[in-house]
């Protein structure tokens, strides 16, 4: 398979989301989201010192989507078009069948399915339009939140497998419908 480019970028929308893509008009936002305590609590990484970090992340990140190494989104709310997170495939295999997603919220939408939602869709793009055969999720094993919501999509635990560098990650893995056995 040919790197994907992404472009035009895919907007994607579901039920309350529009997934599109990060701009740097959205640098205060993803400052505030991953500098936040509660979303960085299971995510080993540094804070953001200020928005001029956030602003080089966003240049990175859309490079990258330049490039077809990954596809993030802004996940906003429809009826407000307010900022609220973020949800990516990235970190492809090299034959460009497996992807992994990402995923941050808002802690003021947690509990509300809304990264349920976001997850389905990049799920759905990831199996239709990417063609993998399987997504994979690397999480802290303490995030139970997280845990939950990759099992109620058919995520499974892989025990074999480690994050190498991240002893406390687990990794879960969803196959595509059509390459399941």
């Amino acid at each position: 398979m040919s790197v994907t480019q992404f472009n035009p970028f895919p907007i994607v929308t579901t039920e309350r989301l529009i997934l599109r893509q990060i701009t740097t008009n959205d640098d205060q936002d993803i400052f505030e989201l991953r500098s936040d305590d509660v979303v960085r609590k299971y995510i080993a990484r540094a804070e953001m010192a200020d928005v001029t970090e956030a602003k080089a992340w966003i240049e990175r990140i859309n490079n990258n989507v330049k490039e077809g190494k990954s596809i993030n989104w802004a996940i906003m709310l429809k009826e407000t078009n307010a900022f609220i997170g973020l949800i990516c495939l990235w970190n492809f295999s090299e034959d460009r069948t497996v992807a992994e997603t990402g995923y941050e919220l808002s802690p003021a939408y947690h509990d509300k399915g809304i990264m349920t939602e976001a997850l389905i869709a990049a799920i759905d793009y990831g199996f239709s339009v990417l063609h993998l055969k399987s997504i994979e999720a690397f999480t802290h094993k303490e995030n139970l939140r997280s845990i939950k919501m990759l099992q109620k999509q058919n995520f499974v635990h892989n025990k074999t497998r480690v994050d190498e560098g991240f002893p406390n990650n687990v990794i879960f893995i969803l196959q595509n419908k059509k390459d399941r056995p």
